[in-house]
């Protein structure tokens, strides 16, 4: 069994919010551009956060997404298990047909035993205490009064374009040089 990018980067991001949201909604601009997270991607898990009700949105300016329960609440394995990442080491699903119609192969109950403990640990773990983890790391939060990364805006200067005074087609051009 492995853990996709889906799991890991859905518990990165509710770190990330759960980190945050006490100066109000975070938007996924934000916590896309903290964690290298495509935008996209965390659209994606947040529908699937909040159809869980792990999350809240608020739309409109000053919107964004908080926690919908408390971080003490949240587990790790409601969250990935909220964004549809299989826990399963068996080979079958955990159907018990693992060699088809011929039935369970000789080593289903390891697995299965397997899986149960993953379970049992990711269910142990709440996004509270990873979050104190990080806060114990020295994890620097960002004052509100800095809306800098609350809002999407670029970092990088516009490049206005370059004007042209040029004809913009065949019968422009046409006219242009008939005037020359």
């Amino acid at each position: 069994m492995r853990l996709t990018t889906k799991g890991r980067f859905a518990v990165t991001a509710m770190i990330d919010l759960a980190l945050r949201q006490n100066n109000g909604p975070v938007t996924l601009a934000a916590i896309s551009q903290r964690q290298q997270i495509s935008l996209s991607y965390l659209e994606q898990l947040f529908g699937k956060l909040r159809r869980h009700d792990l999350v809240e949105s608020t739309r409109g300016p000053g919107g964004g997404y908080t926690l919908g329960r408390k971080a003490s609440e949240i587990t790790v394995a409601d969250i990935i298990v909220s964004v549809d990442e299989p826990i399963d080491a068996t080979h079958c699903g955990g159907k018990e047909n693992c060699l088809g119609d011929s039935g369970r192969c000789m080593t289903h109950e390891l697995w299965a035993s397997l899986n149960q403990r993953m379970v049992e640990f990711l269910d142990s773990v709440t996004l509270q205490k990873l979050v104190d983890d990080q806060l114990a790391k020295g994890v620097q939060i960002e004052d509100s009064a800095k809306p800098a990364l609350r809002r999407a805006i670029s970092s990088t200067p516009v490049v206005k374009p370059i004007r042209v005074n040029a004809p913009n087609s065949v019968f422009a051009l046409g006219t242009a040089l008939a005037k020359s």
